[in-house]
């Protein structure tokens, strides 16, 4: 991380040496080019997508956990692991110090703004703007679904972070524990592989179903085009989601805005921003476990259709705060104030 934040100060340094503008407007990530555009006296102005280091992430590596960033070889070691802390308590401090430059910061959920303003100490310049979500096509889509088959979709890149072999084993519950009256649902696992590693862990996936015995109820749609994703929203009874500390998480609006009741990670941008009670009314299910999972699906396949449509109205209309419409009236708010008093 450090080499790369140096390589992007070395690259600023030659750009902003040729051009400088006025108003420094960065949207990937690269807090430490900041103090740099400051020096030559641009306004800083960045969109943060997602801490390039969290708390959660020292935490996680203090615990040992291993997951997808904290390699299970480090998380056994206790050296290697007070090693990586100690990396990323210096980062952390070198992180807040060059983030703190910025005239003004936009983040796009409170999960993101909590890190932000602990690690940056500048609450007073950062402001929260919801990520444009095109949900149009969706928002068309008719809630009622065909209850013959209940279908359930994941919408994510095949990519380990997304755990969706938690998605299979909470599946596998669920058809075990299923009532004999009641329709066997299929879960549809929706989306594209960037290269050999996704590709290998699609087919583990698919082997896993056949392991769990449930293949003849799983579908995999590989690098699909839009068309067809929104034609498997469109006939989904539940969206899920099994990302941990998804910064926001578009895949679970999507979910609403099609009708599709989500079942999303009771973590992060689902849990303080998306999957909340609509004027009183339910919009979701959050999990965490296997079984929690396993639970949520099973009272979406129980649930009365009348039940599942108040639910899914309830979405779909809290859906509509994350519109492309709201993200730019947000947008606009939030950097008036700076560039009118520059002018």
């Amino acid at each position: 991380m450090i080499g790369q934040s140096l390589g992007s100060v070395y690259l600023s340094w030659e750009a902003l040496s040729k051009f400088t503008p006025l108003y420094y407007f960065d949207t990937s990530g690269y807090a430490f080019t900041y103090p740099i555009a400051r020096l030559f006296g641009s306004k800083v102005i960045c969109y943060t997508h997602y801490p390039t280091i969290s708390l959660d992430m020292i935490s996680r590596v203090r615990q040992r956990s291993s997951m997808y960033n904290n390699d299970a070889l480090i998380a056994r070691s206790t050296w290697l692991s007070r090693c990586k802390i100690i990396y990323y308590k210096v980062f952390s401090r070198m992180y807040g110090m060059v983030g703190s430059c910025a005239h003004l910061v936009m983040v796009n959920s409170s999960w993101t703004q909590s890190h932000i303003e602990k690690l940056w100490e500048i609450p007073e310049r950062i402001k929260r703007v919801y990520p444009p979500c095109d949900t149009s096509r969706l928002q068309e889509l008719p809630l009622e679904r065909l209850v013959e088959t209940p279908k359930i979709i994941s919408v994510a890149q095949f990519r380990p972070e997304k755990a969706h072999g938690l998605q299979l084993e909470a599946f596998s519950v669920a058809i075990k524990k299923l009532d004999e009256d009641l329709p066997r649902p299929k879960l549809q696992f929706v989306g594209s592989c960037r290269n050999k590693s996704d590709e290998e862990r699609l087919q583990n996936l698919k082997d896993k179903a056949i392991q769990l015995n449930i293949h003849e109820d799983v579908e995999f749609h590989k690098n699909v085009m839009y068309r067809d994703l929104v034609r498997l929203l469109g006939g989904a009874v539940a969206g899920i989601h099994s990302m941990i500390d998804e910064h926001f998480g578009i895949s679970v609006v999507e979910f609403m805005a099609a009708g599709a009741i989500p079942i999303a990670h009771n973590s992060a941008g689902p849990k303080m921003d998306i999957v909340l009670d609509e004027d009183g009314q339910q919009t979701g299910f959050l999990a965490q476990s296997v079984e929690d999972y396993a639970d949520a699906i099973l009272k979406i396949v129980r649930m009365p259709e009348c039940e599942r449509l108040k639910i899914a109205t309830a979405a779909r209309r809290r859906s509509n705060r994350f519109s492309e419409q709201r993200f730019f009236d947000d947008l606009k708010a939030a950097i008036r104030p700076i560039i009118c008093h520059s002018s």
